[in-house]
């Protein structure tokens, strides 16, 4: 049996290539319910951008992709990081092909962060979407209600 030990850097990059991802600044159009200025969504949603997005207010925030055209998703990557405060976040994940009229869920799932150890979340979901025609994401950053505000490092989609 051959052995070897992986970096973290090494762990993240299997987990999420580069390449293959639909190309989000021409086929879709981005709402946010907050966004600071220097942590723009771009930063999370298209590469080379920046590092992260930060919402500006506590609370519940929503990112929602509109797409120009009704899209078939196979791949969902989600990158969260949180370096500094303990806290619970959430996140709901749905989608609609009637333009946002309806959503139907596809994941609600909570992590716990922690400065000691658990900074990084990375949800890797494989689905059969057609006709997609808005995707959100709703994010609890603190599901006790502190004054946590919203980051997201990173949405691709395949």
């Amino acid at each position: 049996m051959k052995k070897r030990i992986i970096t973290d850097a090494e762990q993240q990059a299997a987990q999420l290539p580069e390449d293959g991802w639909l190309d989000l600044a021409k086929l879709a159009d981005v709402e946010v319910t907050s966004e600071d200025p220097a942590h723009p969504i771009e930063s999370a949603l298209l590469p080379g951008q920046g590092s992260l997005w930060h919402a500006t207010e506590p609370g519940e925030q929503t990112i929602r992709l509109v797409f120009t055209s009704p899209q078939r998703i196979e791949r969902i990557a989600l990158e969260f990081v949180e370096p500094q405060t303990e806290r619970t976040q959430q996140f709901v994940l749905s989608w609609s092909s009637d333009g946002g009229q309806s959503y139907r869920e596809l994941v609600r799932q909570q992590w716990n962060f922690s400065p000691q150890g658990a900074t990084q979340e990375t949800e890797d979901y494989r689905v059969d979407l057609s006709n997609v025609t808005t995707l959100e994401l709703k994010l609890t950053p603190d599901v006790s209600g502190g004054e946590a505000r919203a980051t997201l490092a990173r949405l691709r989609l395949a």
